[in-house]
């Protein structure tokens, strides 16, 4: 079955990113068709300075690479090499319905969070209901808080359907494992907007110093503790193998532990956990030609299927070549 997820180009990748959403795209590539973008399109709506975008893009591309993404097997471009998106956007957007985008929780969310509202941000649904339907996806990726998306991509598919003809490819979401969110240093879900994320590949002095600064209670070293209330023990369960976990959760329960003794210990994991990833991060760093190539060659490879779709779209409304 096809699988088709995009990542939004808007900072350095966090380990929240990976072990929320990347890891499982990457063990879904190879049991599937993968078609993976960056969706630097859907990153305008946040309007970020040009030069900052561009080596986002750079970098989300070397970062999944470097993460084990295969390009030989996975189709992986980045979204607006293929143009195709934008018309198909713009033949979906004609027969969506105002009521179904201001029902859509995301636009909501984006403004209270300080977006400023734009017909982008509003309409970003559409563009997203093209991303997945012009490449005839089968199962779309997406957290349990995210299904609304694909469900507004499916009924946006079923009204198009039904004016012009089964021309699009109904998606179904595929719900990832279910993970606990993972928490930034400040206590909250790690986010680039709240300013409290590590990144994948930050340096080794970086992490320690972001794990040192992890938010904690003031319980006293003697005194028990509850790991499941604790954010360096939710990171610790990432990294840790079970056996090492358990003991460490024996520890919190028995007391006698600081918090600085875990944190020293999820300093280590993290750094060991990355290793080889940072290895081949710094490679890829010392060869952005092949990393471009890899870009370019994913871009023709999702044109050939997108290009298909659009014409079918194109001659279903009445502006194809055989309509004229």
């Amino acid at each position: 079955m096809r699988v088709l997820s995009g990542i939004q180009p808007s900072g350095r990748l966090h380990i929240g990113n990976y072990f929320g959403a990347m890891r499982q795209h990457l063990e879904l590539q190879k049991e599937h068709e993968g078609f993976y973008f960056i969706a630097d399109y859907h990153a305008l709506t946040s309007s970020p300075e040009p030069k900052a975008l561009a080596q986002y893009t750079l970098d989300v591309a070397m970062d999944y690479l470097a993460l084990g993404l295969d390009a030989e097997k996975t189709v992986f471009w980045r979204q607006s090499d293929v143009p195709e998106v934008t018309e198909l956007t713009w033949l979906l957007s004609c027969i969506t319905p105002m009521g179904l985008l201001q029902r859509c929780t995301s636009y909501k969310d984006k403004i209270e969070q300080g977006l400023s509202p734009n017909h982008g941000l509003f309409a970003y649904p559409v563009l997203q209901a093209a991303d997945i339907l012009i490449f005839n996806s089968n199962l779309v990726p997406v957290g349990a808080d995210q299904k609304q998306h694909i469900e507004v991509a499916r009924d946006i598919a079923i009204r198009f359907n039904n004016a012009y003809g089964e021309i699009l490819t109904l998606p179904k979401e595929h719900i990832l494992e279910s993970v606990a969110v993972v928490p930034g240093i400040d206590g909250r879900k790690m986010s680039k907007s709240y300013g409290n994320t590590i990144e994948i590949f930050d340096s080794e002095k970086e992490i320690k110093k972001k794990v040192m600064r992890i938010v904690t209670d003031s319980t006293p070293v003697e005194q028990p503790k509850d790991p499941e209330k604790c954010n360096v023990f939710a990171l610790l369960k990432l990294v840790a193998a079970p056996d090492e976990l358990k003991e460490w959760e024996n520890k919190y329960r028995e007391g006698g532990t600081g918090y600085g003794d875990v944190k020293k210990r999820l300093v280590e994991l993290l750094i060991e956990y990355f290793a080889p990833y940072r290895q081949k991060r710094m490679e890829l760093g010392k060869d952005i030609g092949y990393v471009r190539s890899v870009l370019s060659n994913g871009a023709r490879r999702a044109a050939s299927v997108a290009s298909v779709t659009l014409a079918k779209a194109r001659d279903a409304v009445g502006l194809g070549a055989k309509n004229v």
